[in-house]
């Protein structure tokens, strides 16, 4: 008999799914422990979950899925057939769908021209309290994207208008906004991407008790010391993404933890280790944290319920583990907001003192 835990190891199942497919009916164990609840499969069983890794990573339904391993081990190989022939031609209807849709998009696309996120003539010099503009960097620089397939995600996002500065960044999985006040903007809205070697640069530089200036002129973007050191460099020319929008959503449950003790909680608690992500392939760590009913957050095995001190599966919601630890750090706070809403919305994580600046993560889909 082979124990859970080998199983998952071997069929690059992990443990939780094992336990829905079971739950599910799809691969149940031959024993489970009466006293323990701890599921061993026959050796034969192996192969069959390595078959259901494959057929959820081609997305076949769970219903084929059930016929599929009924026919694998019945030896069945007709019924297998038919039933694989029968996904790769919804997968081929599917793509084919999708690429006349994207075609259409394209169109719409060449029709709309968007116009740029600002004018090229743009120009700014706001001034700003370097300690400000510093702690503000802190907090947005680890969600900038690095994929050079969407270039416009690689640096953060200097929006200037009336008395504030915001800086925007995000990797499509993360999303990261800080606000530093201004003076001696009077005029209309101004935004840039600043790349980010060059906002390290600013960060290396700002940090002092003095005032910084800003200065936008077109897609030259400088900061200056009141002693005269500046570093300056040009924006990169692509339109960021309409921020407000992203961080337009429903209120969720929100409750106060102490860092020191949430962080340790996610990093000895449960963890889901090997998810991968679709868009990129990267593996992964998941952790799943849920509000309890009596105002906490805990971070749970995925398959707890609410008799395991969660408030049901509307409480709890994945997340990409070291992303969590990022927004934890980046939040310089001992105490922070978790703001939890659907299992499908994103976490945020806000500063108590400072609704201004505040961080995204994006929900983790798992199988099972």
């Amino acid at each position: 008999m082979r124990s859970i835990g080998e199983t998952a190891r071997d069929s690059g199942l992990s443990v939780s799914a094992l336990r829905f497919y079971d739950r599910a009916g799809v691969l149940v164990p031959a024993w489970v422990d009466p006293v323990s609840g701890y599921r061993w499969y026959a050796p034969g069983q192996l192969d069959e979950a390595r078959l259901l890794a494959r057929l959820r990573r081609a997305d076949m339904p769970l219903a084929d899925i059930r016929l599929v391993l009924a026919g694998w081990a019945g030896a069945d190989t007709d019924l297998v057939r038919q039933l694989l022939e029968a996904h790769l031609r919804r997968l081929e209807r599917g793509l084919s769908d999708a690429r006349g849709e994207f075609s259409t998009l394209r169109t719409l696309l060449d029709d709309r021209e968007k116009p740029m996120t600002r004018p090229r003539t743009a120009t700014a010099r706001p001034a700003l309290g370097s300690p400000g503009l510093a702690a503000a960097l802190d907090a947005v620089r680890f969600a900038a994207g690095t994929d050079p397939e969407v270039p416009m995600l690689g640096g953060v996002l200097f929006d200037v208008e009336g008395d504030a500065l915001r800086l925007v960044a995000t990797d499509r999985y993360r999303l990261a906004v800080a606000r530093v006040p201004v003076t001696g903007h009077g005029g209309s809205r101004v935004q840039v991407v600043v790349p980010l070697p060059l906002v390290d640069a600013m960060r290396a530089l700002a940090g002092g008790p003095e005032t910084v200036r800003l200065t936008v002129d077109g897609d030259r973007v400088t900061l200056e010391t009141e002693g005269g050191r500046q570093v300056a460099g040009r924006s990169l020319e692509h339109d960021f993404p309409d921020y407000v929008r992203l961080i337009s959503l429903p209120a969720g449950r929100r409750t106060v933890v102490d860092v020191a003790a949430f962080r340790q909680a996610v990093q000895e608690g449960p963890v889901r280790t090997g998810e991968v992500r679709e868009t990129d392939g990267a593996v992964f760590d998941v952790s799943v944290i849920g509000a309890g009913a009596d105002g906490t957050v805990r971070v749970c095995d995925d398959g707890a319920d609410a008799a395991g001190g969660v408030d049901g599966d509307g409480g709890r919601v994945a997340v990409n583990r070291a992303f969590l630890l990022d927004a934890l750090d980046a939040g310089a706070r001992d105490r922070l907001v978790l703001e939890l809403g659907a299992p499908s919305a994103p976490v945020a994580v806000r500063r108590p003192d400072d609704e201004d600046t505040f961080s995204l993560l994006m929900p983790v889909r798992l199988d099972g």
